[in-house]
């Protein structure tokens, strides 16, 4: 029998928390996601003013952070033509984003979940993400 460890909804929310108040600190609107370690959506928020693509953006850097157990950074790195993850951003329907912007949530060294910022540039929506991470106690 196996003993998962994942995010509450009262975690979710605080998570969201943070990132919203660091977003609303930069005057950056953002779509913020956050998700169980199966990548399954907890809680989500789009401040008002964020992009409407960026709602399922935001959602699948979640995802896409929780699968792989990294941030989508990362796979931004090794997913370029002749790396050894090229591709990766094709796969599962798209949703293996590899833009920065998803970050998994360690509690120890297991991945309880992620979250997933969209909406400013890559740089703006990782150090949303990373604000949104400080959220988790």
């Amino acid at each position: 029998m196996l003993t998962i460890k994942r995010l509450d909804i009262g975690e979710a929310y605080a998570i969201i928390a943070a990132a919203r108040a660091k977003a609303a600190d930069m005057g950056v609107p953002m779509c913020i996601a956050v998700t169980d370690e199966s990548g399954n959506l907890i809680a989500f928020e789009r401040m008002d003013g964020a992009k409407i693509t960026s709602i399922n953006l935001a959602i699948d850097k979640s995802y896409a952070a929780a699968g792989v157990n990294k941030g989508t950074h990362a796979l931004g790195e090794v997913s370029q033509p002749g790396k050894p993850a090229y591709g990766l951003s094709s796969t599962l329907g798209g949703r293996m984003v590899v833009v920065a912007g998803g970050l998994p949530v360690f509690s120890g060294e297991e991945v309880v979940g992620a979250i997933g910022v969209s909406s400013g540039s890559p740089a703006q929506d990782l150090e949303v993400a990373e604000a949104g991470l400080l959220g988790f106690k």
